[in-house]
């Protein structure tokens, strides 16, 4: 690996959700930026779906989707909207953490 391809590398370790647009977008979006304070949260819409990212940790708490939705949420709802998403994934009844373990 030459150095700029470590470089690059540094710069691509975003981790976050690909959801396909639908009724919850607009909440994750929120929750995520509440959620992760002191990050950049990224938001590249495409229509069909939204890609949501940030570098390295990315952390989405039932609690807060409430919050952004009104109403009562089971994270179970955000993963039948959850078409793909980058990093690793760990799930729990109260949030959804993606990560990267490693990075260079």
């Amino acid at each position: 690996m030459t150095i700029e391809t470590t470089a690059l590398a540094y710069r691509n370790n975003r981790v976050g959700p690909v959801l396909r647009a639908g009724s919850i977008t607009a909440g994750v979006i929120e929750a995520a930026h509440e959620d992760n304070p002191g990050k950049t949260i990224r938001v590249d819409d495409k229509f069909a779906y939204v890609r949501i990212d940030t570098d390295g940790e990315l952390i989405l708490r039932r609690s807060t989707l409430e919050e952004t939705l009104g109403r009562p949420f089971m994270m179970c709802e955000l993963e039948v909207s959850l078409s793909s998403f980058s990093g690793r994934i760990e799930t729990t009844e109260c949030y959804v953490r993606f990560y990267y373990e490693k990075t260079l």
